[in-house]
This record gives structure tokens, C-alpha cells and sequence, in this order.
């Protein structure tokens, strides 16, 4: 498994489930359902998630992978440019730009399955995908603060 790009691992997942008998469905888990997060305790903790969900009796697992879109670059540096904090915004934009190079690459992957109406849950991500969604929140909370700030002043 590359440390920067979890499409390998995500192949070896959809193996090691099919080899389990189970089927999967695509399908992302958001976090207004009830969860469960399964803690690993080790590089292959996915595959015990696999085997419980199987020993569970649950008829699939779901699974969700996110892809760093080329766009997705590009709206996180628009929204970092719009902001009117330079300092800040320099090092941040910085790091948005640097995130091109990921483009294409699998930066997370989820995979879940339902028992007794709580969704157990096994994510992983590479550290540029946390870095991204780190910036992305922080444009979305800087460009809230700047709206209302803006706002007030009416």
C-alpha cells in the first residue's frame, strides 16, 4: 500500500470481501446516523472489521472512497484567495496547491455495516487527505466569520 494513495488498498478490500462471500454496496455513511467506530489495532485492522461484520450476519458492507478531484483543488484555492486574512491565507494556499500532485489518488476510504440499528464504521485516510479537509473547513469557517462580519456592519 502506498502511504499517499489508498486505491491499492481499496482493491484489496473489495478482494478479501468478495473472498468472504459478501457482496458490497456503495454507499457513504454520514454522521447523522447512530455509529460505532472501529478502532485498529494493527495495518490489516480492516480485515478483522470485514471478518466481524461477517460473524455479525450482515448481508453486505458498505463502502465509500473519496478521489481528489482536480476541482476540488481548484475551489478550495478560490475559497483560500477570497479570504481576507494574508498571512494566514499564504501558508494555506500554499498547502492547497501542493495538494495538485494527489490529484486522482484515493485519500480515504470507509466501510460500514448495519447491526441492530447502529452502523459500525472502519475509516482510513492519508495525511494529505486530512490536510485537505482541514483547509476546506477552515475556508468554510473563515468565509462565515467574513460574511457576518460583513453583515454586521449593515
Amino acid at each position: 500500500m502506498q502511504a499517499d494513495n489508498l486505491l491499492s488498498l481499496k482493491d484489496d478490500m473489495v478482494a478479501f470481501i468478495a473472498g468472504l462471500g459478501m457482496r458490497r454496496m456503495p454507499a457513504y455513511v454520514t454522521e447523522e446516523v447512530p455509529t460505532v467506530l472501529f478502532e485498529e489495532e494493527n495495518a490489516d485492522g480492516w480485515k478483522d472489521f470485514v471478518e466481524h461484520a461477517k460473524a455479525a450476519g450482515a448481508p453486505f458492507v458498505t463502502m465509500s472512497e473519496v478521489i481528489l478531484e482536480k476541482s476540488d483543488v481548484e475551489i478550495l484555492i478560490e475559497q483560500l484567495q477570497e479570504q481576507d486574512f494574508p498571512a494566514r491565507e499564504e501558508v494555506d494556499l500554499d498547502d492547497a496547491e501542493s495538494l495538485i500532485r494527489h490529484v486522482g489518488k484515493a485519500g480515504y476510504v470507509q466501510l460500514g455495516f448495519a447491526h441492530q440499528g447502529v452502523m459500525f464504521l472502519f475509516e482510513t485516510s492519508t495525511e494529505w487527505y486530512d490536510r485537505f479537509q482541514d483547509l476546506m473547513e477552515a475556508a468554510t469557517d473563515l468565509s462565515g466569520l467574513v460574511m457576518d462580519d460583513k453583515d454586521n456592519r449593515d
